[in-house]
């Protein structure tokens, strides 16, 4: 009956506002540094079963087939996409990107996971003690803690993520910290709570700690960031697509309703 294809056209519209609401979050992040862009997965929902496959006919043999009607849809889950994003020079001494697999560690709130959280944003910058943080609304502080002094006059990252600070008194570098990295078995198992910040879940795994440029963990790279790897024009793609869909399942719904007031008007004669 076509109060079926009502239910099915519906559970469609549903699964497709979600793939609207995903899409315009990745468009709307496309100049956020380190973002991942994000897709829809959908799955069909449980099929109405009016004659099983292989039931025997009247001719005493197999049917090759039966008869199996979907009731419609629905968002399974939203998957992050971990391409690289492109490189992008700033020219910043405390501007660092991660080339490669790993994320940076910094403080998050007591009530977020273990009291960490993880980002590819590196663009750091010193609180007024002196500490590196991540720049974002909050400034939490990068996780092993790295304190520049005030005498600093420049500051040199190496691709294994030592931190170097210049000063007037000494002719060679102070070494005054290390960037350490941080992955997952299944990075996309995290769980995004904005300002470029992740948290361990269960699906995630917990987080293996090491230095770059160690056995999987990528390098890092001074004076550049990571830029978002949400692609403009596959987005809009992707929009147009789920319009029409949406589209047509409006339309799906309307021949419903008006195949639904046909039997209706049946009844007045």
């Amino acid at each position: 009956m076509a109060v079926t294809a009502l239910h099915s056209a519906a559970t469609g519209l549903s699964a497709l506002s979600t793939q609207l609401d995903v899409i315009a979050n990745n468009l709307a992040n496309v100049n956020t540094d380190g973002f991942k862009a994000s897709r829809v997965n959908f799955e069909d929902l449980i099929y109405q079963v009016r004659q099983e496959p292989g039931v025997e006919n009247a001719l005493g043999e197999q049917r090759f087939a039966g008869t199996l009607v979907g009731t419609g849809v629905r968002v399974s889950n939203t998957q992050l996409d971990f391409r690289q994003g492109e490189p992008r020079p700033t020219g910043r001494e405390l501007d660092v990107t991660i080339t490669g697999k790993g994320f940076f560690r910094v403080q998050s709130l007591p009530d977020q996971g273990d009291g960490f959280a993880y980002t590819r944003a590196g663009n750091f910058a010193k609180n007024r003690d002196g500490v590196l943080v991540l720049g974002n609304a909050d400034g939490p502080r990068l996780v092993p803690e790295v304190d520049i002094p005030e005498n600093v006059t420049g500051i040199e990252i190496t691709n294994t993520g030592e931190i170097l600070a210049f000063t007037n008194e000494n002719v060679e570098p102070e070494r005054v910290g290390q960037l350490e990295l941080f992955n997952f078995v299944n990075p996309e198992g995290l769980k995004q709570i904005g300002g470029n910040l992740m948290l361990e879940t269960p699906a995630s795994g917990p987080p293996v700690q090491g230095l770059p440029g160690e056995g999987q963990f990528g390098t890092v790279l001074q004076r550049f960031l990571e830029g978002s790897n949400s692609d403009p024009v596959e987005e809009l793609v992707a929009l147009i697509k789920a319009q029409r869909a949406f589209e047509m399942n409006s339309q799906t719904i309307q021949a419903a309703d008006q195949t639904l007031q046909v039997v209706s008007n049946l009844r007045r004669f």
